[in-house]
């Protein structure tokens, strides 16, 4: 499931990088080009392409502390290394919500 959704959120990740390079690149270009970019990304799609960039962030950080518990030979049991995915998923989920909360 996690080795899934790593692949998922990175594809998340670079979807999202895109939408916001091409935002840049039309506040660059003027105004009316840019007004047509904004209202993309601050429509429902690109509102919804943004939490979920903001929730693989979440994941891919929370993972990536997973992997270092692992590295240290730690909760390497089947049923720990299954309830450390499960917090993984978790945690990036209330992260992603308290991130919205907050912001």
């Amino acid at each position: 499931m996690t080795s899934i959704l790593t692949r998922i959120t990175g594809n998340a990740l670079l979807l999202g990088a895109l939408l916001m390079v091409w935002w840049f690149l039309a506040a660059a270009t003027g105004p009316e080009y840019f007004a047509t970019v904004d209202g993309i990304v601050t429509s429902f799609l690109g509102d919804l392409i943004m939490v979920g960039s903001l929730w693989a962030l979440w994941y891919h950080l929370l993972a990536g502390v997973r992997h270092l518990i692992w590295d240290n030979a730690l909760m390497l049991e089947l049923e720990r290394a299954e309830m450390l995915g499960w917090s993984v998923i978790a945690g990036s989920v209330v992260l992603t919500i308290l991130t919205i909360i907050i912001i």
